[in-house]
């Protein structure tokens, strides 16, 4: 029998966990302190930047069965016009909030509470200089999480650092996004939201959390009809001009709506646009550290699904695209109508 976890309040506790994380008189967010950390463990390379970020290898190389994934090097070499290879590495800094709890997240989830005794408020102008400040700093600053957007202004504050650096052409700026709020709209004036999306040295990913209701509920412990709020928001970031990628998770409890599931998943994503579906990456979720204390047997079942599942996926895209579109770099899937 399945252990119903009370759903999350996802308005309210966002609203904590921005006055938690975001003081806005200083500009100051509260970044994670990875360093003797619980996800420390985790980490190919000690944590660097004064402990408060780590280096990560994005490789498009996975596992057989599974869509290579270019995200986000092929978006960089474009914006930096350079190779980075199949391997690219980026510099990674997490705020200390989430609004969801994903239970395959490889953060611990007392790094994404707002606690204070975790972590330290800084401003994006001083991450910037610290990872500017380390030997051979990566081309890719990823602002990840926990969920970035619950602070927007950090997003904005770190590409204005970097131009004010004379950085701005050597620099890729990559924002993860859960999907789940329209604070970037709420906190941010029109110009300045304008102005992010102009710049040419950033790109955003948002992930999708499952292919139906069940899984995304499942995953996130948010009320269902957040689900559908996901595509509302990825539509009007891609409305607003931003160079945007997605991601999907694909992990499910059950196994019976797999098929008509994520059919449906690439119907949604092209009733957005037709060739959306090309710039969304199903990632297969792994164990971390964090996670072996969550898997029960749900989970296990889960873990296996999301198998079936990104087999149907690829013969999603198998029907609905050629070879020729399917190879070709993904910022080259055009989304603009």
């Amino acid at each position: 029998m399945r252990v119903q976890l009370p759903l999350l309040n996802t308005v309210n506790y966002s609203q904590t966990l921005r006055a938690r994380t975001w003081r806005p008189e200083t500009r100051e967010l509260l970044i994670a302190r990875l360093q003797d950390s619980d996800q420390e463990a985790d980490l190919s390379e000690p944590a660097n930047c004064g402990g408060l970020g780590r280096l990560r290898h994005f490789r498009q190389q996975t596992n057989p069965g599974w869509p290579d994934n270019p995200l986000p090097i092929e978006p960089a070499e474009r914006s930096l016009g350079r190779v980075l290879g199949d391997t690219a590495v980026a510099q990674v800094f997490q705020n200390l909030a989430c609004n969801w709890r994903c239970w395959y997240c490889y953060v611990p989830f007392n790094l994404l509470g707002g606690n204070t005794d975790r972590g330290e408020f800084t401003t994006a102008s001083d991450l910037v200089s610290r990872h500017f400040g380390e030997d051979n700093p990566p081309p890719i600053i990823d602002i990840s999480g926990g969920q970035p957007d619950l602070v927007p202004e950090w997003t904005l504050d770190t590409l204005r650092a970097v131009e004010n650096a004379g950085r701005s052409n050597d620099t890729y700026v990559w924002t993860d996004d859960n999907l789940s709020t329209t604070y970037m709209w709420e906190f941010l004036t029109r110009s300045e939201i304008r102005w992010m999306a102009s710049q040419p040295n950033h790109g955003r990913v948002g992930c999708f959390k499952g292919f139906d209701e069940e899984s995304f509920t499942y995953n996130t412990r948010a009320a269902p009809e957040l689900y559908d709020f996901q595509f509302e928001l990825f539509e009007r970031l891609l409305g607003e001009g931003f160079d945007i990628y997605g991601y999907v998770t694909l992990t499910s409890p059950s196994s019976d709506n797999i098929e008509r599931g994520v059919a449906d998943l690439v119907n949604r994503l092209q009733r957005i646009h037709v060739n959306l579906p090309l710039r969304v990456i199903p990632l297969e979720i792994g164990v971390y550290t964090p996670v072996e204390s969550r898997l029960n047997p749900e989970a296990q079942a889960s873990l296996l699904n999301q198998q079936a599942a990104v087999e149907v996926w690829n013969a999603q895209l198998e029907t609905r695209f050629d070879a020729d579109e399917r190879r070709q770099p993904i910022w080259m899937a055009e989304v603009r109508s």
